[in-house]
């Protein structure tokens, strides 16, 4: 895509109501009402959650420019090759620096996206009018029932997933498994929730998180297994044979893995970018950290401190 241009392709996510977002743009409202903080999401607070993700990167530089431009993340340290980024105090980004990487191949294992959960309906829609202001090309937009989330691509080719989520006692569970679907996102309805006379998007506001780290892997049904026992992740929802989604604490999902792209990948090439590497946040016990290689798109690793990342 150009830079600058505002695209909707349907590359991940089948978009539905772009029209919709597009006629928004000359709604966008005038004034400097501060946004309320908001209190921690709900999938922070479960056992085990996701606390940050590090990627490694060819241009570090242009990368943490672009999560701070367009998701609205803050610059929080600097740490030899690796840039921290985050929201408020909390760190959910590590950008480590390698010239020398292969650009990442989507048919093997690694990240399919990242995913920055916002605390509010209210938050999405100043990132919405935000995204329109700046003509931010965005890939896809969906109501999965549990929550509304829009899709685009970092510089680098990872994808990011913008979401807010519904009040979690508002899911619908059959026995274990959660309902979630792909259905019209009303990006409408999501613009009204920012009140009259609010400042606008200032940014990922306080207590924003990574909600969940969505994998491409080459056996869902193997990498579920692989979280089942490692770390105790319930399967929630499965999708035929080629996605599987795994949460803590009856969350809808920590973790995604699907092969879509990546049907019966083998071990992953450690010099290509990408090299997602999360931060794992269990509440009562050691933290520890994991970088995503191997065949089924993880090792463990089992030191806080993988790729750039200190957990």
């Amino acid at each position: 895509m150009l830079a600058g241009e505002w695209i909707l392709e349907l590359t991940r996510r089948k978009l539905v109501g772009s029209a919709a977002l597009l006629a928004l743009g000359v709604t966008a409202g005038v004034g400097h009402t501060e946004p309320k903080m908001s209190k921690i999401p709900f999938a922070a607070t479960t056992p085990i959650s996701v606390s940050r993700v590090g990627l490694k990167a060819r241009d570090a530089e242009a990368m943490a420019k672009f999560y701070r431009d367009v998701v609205g993340l803050q610059e929080i340290a600097r740490d030899g090759e690796t840039i921290t980024l985050g929201a408020g105090s909390r760190a959910l980004l590590d950008i480590e620096s390698d010239k020398a990487a292969k650009p990442d191949d989507p048919r093997t294992a690694g990240l399919f996206h990242t995913a920055f959960l916002l605390p509010t309906r209210a938050d999405l829609g100043r990132w919405i009018k935000h995204a329109i202001d700046k003509r931010i090309p965005v890939d896809g937009a969906s109501d999965h029932l549990v929550s509304e989330a829009l899709y685009l691509t970092d510089p680098e080719g990872n994808g990011i997933e913008i979401y807010r989520d519904r009040p979690h006692d508002s899911w619908n569970w059959t026995g274990s498994q959660v309902d979630m679907a792909t259905e019209q996102l009303d990006i409408g309805a999501i613009v009204a929730e920012v009140p009259e006379g609010d400042a606008g998007w200032l940014g990922a506001p306080e207590n924003s998180i990574v909600g969940h780290v969505h994998l491409r892997v080459g056996d869902p049904a193997a990498a579920a297994e692989w979280w089942n026992k490692q770390f105790g992740f319930d399967t929630v929802a499965k999708y035929g044979n080629s996605a599987v989604f795994l949460s803590s604490g009856g969350y809808h999902h920590h973790i995604g893995a699907n092969s879509w792209q990546s049907p019966g990948a083998g071990k992953r090439d450690a010099s290509r970018t990408g090299r997602p590497c999360l931060g794992r946040n269990a509440f009562g016990r050691r933290q520890g950290g994991f970088e995503l290689r191997g065949s089924l798109g993880y090792g463990h690793q089992g030191r806080a401190r993988c790729a750039g990342l200190k957990c």
